[in-house]
């Protein structure tokens, strides 16, 4: 199927139901995450700058978890920023990044704007964001000399989902799409992963990003050809869209942390639940792990942002509590004294072979030396939620309640959860969804 049919012609009949269910399963995910997301710094400070700066007189949509109304592009960048300030939402090993960030928030505004969707129409929209991203992230990394954020991807999904929200005409979506990618925030990545700070992954600004392209295209406005879309070198990538699933490729993370550092953080959880040692036992940790994870090399976090791309503090933290979760990486977790002496001594060793299988395989091994000359060595261990490797859907919905639950209060987050599960099945069940999810989560502070 070519592009422009695929975006406006895709229905949910033509999708399969284990395409289907994953749909349901990445928005209970990002439907937690963001719930937890509204939290952090970050994402007061980008709705209350959207609330201000971003206000719109004519189509107006409510930001996630939030029920103010700003512009389309501002709700979408709200709550995209809001997923993204909680390293926790699922992603994509080929793309190093994440669609459904900007995805979701992006249907939503779409949905809560324009009054016109039901739950069948909310996946297949879903779907057809995650297949366009996923494939457009795949191309720039193949193409591009350095490597971009998220943002600089699913801003072209996002582009796709406003043509389609907007009924725009098959050139009018070309010309969307084009104006995303020319627009699009090309933000290097590594520049966050070595100073990591509230920009991260680009994925809010993406999304306005597209969202606005979709509108400049509705008003005639026109755009470069988009190259990760329509260059014959990236065509292989797009030949089999509407053919095989992309949805399904997606891993989901266990941790608020970023994926680079978990490998090593299963390792050194699989160390202590078997050997049964404590925090206060361990003299030193050495950890074997690719380039990239190595550079997570923040010792003593000062932000949550700095917490979650620290590979030496995650792996501290997870052993000194018996658990990595939001608490571990925000607030009071980023004062505890022993993991700061845990990651402060910890050894990081690039492995060439963990480099080799990087980005398709993502590896860690790890030693934790004990007092009084005890060595434990881990296996070559991988993160847990890949598609060789997923999460049951018992883990999912603990984590979605792990997240959701003390900011929503359990009665809330409850019926959330049985609305996702209803989304295609019920008629009422989205709109439902829609008004539970863009409510505040708890009483507005200006």
């Amino acid at each position: 199927m070519n592009l422009t049919n695929f975006i406006h012609q895709l229905r949910f009949q033509d999708l399969p139901e284990h395409v289907v269910t994953q749909a349901r399963r990445c928005v209970l995910d990002l439907l937690g995450v963001a719930a937890g997301g509204t939290q952090t710094p970050l994402s007061q400070i980008i709705r209350r700058h959207a609330v201000r700066h971003l206000a719109s007189t004519d189509q107006e949509a409510r930001i996630l978890f939030d029920g103010r109304s700003v512009s389309i592009a501002g709700a979408a960048l709200a709550g995209g920023m809001t997923i993204d300030s909680l390293d926790a939402h699922d992603g994509h090993v080929l793309t190093k990044g994440h669609a459904g960030v900007a995805v979701l928030p992006t249907v939503l505004a779409f949905a809560d704007a324009l009054r016109h969707m039901h739950g069948q129409e909310f996946l297949t929209q879903i779907v057809i964001g995650y297949e366009i991203a996923t494939r457009a992230g795949i191309a720039l990394h193949a193409t591009a000399c350095d490597y971009h954020t998220s943002g600089a991807w699913n801003t072209i999904a996002c582009a796709a989902l406003g043509a389609r929200n907007l009924q725009l005409d098959p050139q009018q979506t070309l010309e969307a799409i084009g104006i995303a990618e020319y627009h699009g925030p090309r933000s290097q990545m590594m520049r966050c992963i070595d100073h990591p700070t509230m920009v991260k992954d680009g994925s809010g600004w993406g999304a306005m990003t597209g969202i606005s392209a979709a509108l400049l295209a509705q008003d005639g406005f026109t755009g470069a050809p988009a190259l990760t879309v329509q260059a014959d070198a990236v065509a292989p990538t797009w030949a089999d869209l509407g053919q095989r699933w992309r949805i399904l490729d997606h891993y989901f993370k266990p941790y608020p942390v970023c994926r680079w550092a978990q490998p090593a953080v299963e390792a050194a959880m699989d160390l202590a639940r078997v050997h049964r040692f404590r925090a206060e036992d361990i003299s030193g940790i050495e950890v074997w792990t690719f380039h990239e994870a190595c550079r997570l090399a923040t010792r003593v976090p000062t932000s949550t942002e700095q917490a979650q791309y620290s590979l030496p503090f995650s792996v501290a933290a997870a052993l000194r509590h018996g658990r990595l979760g939001a608490s571990e990486v925000a607030n009071n977790g980023l004062e505890d004294q022993l993991t700061h002496k845990l990651s402060t001594s910890m050894v990081l060793n690039e492995h060439g072979a963990y480099n080799d299988l990087f980005p398709a395989e993502r590896w860690a091994h790890v030693r934790v030396n004990l007092h009084g000359g005890r060595r434990l060595d881990s296996v070559p261990t991988i993160a847990r939620g890949n598609p060789e490797n997923p999460l049951s859907a018992e883990d999912i919905n603990f984590k979605f309640f792990g997240f959701s639950e003390v900011v929503l209060g359990p009665v809330r987050a409850r019926q959330i959860a049985v609305l996702v599960s209803q989304l295609g099945f019920s008629d009422t069940a989205f709109a439902e969804l829609l008004e539970l999810t863009l409510a505040p989560a708890r009483p507005q502070v200006n």
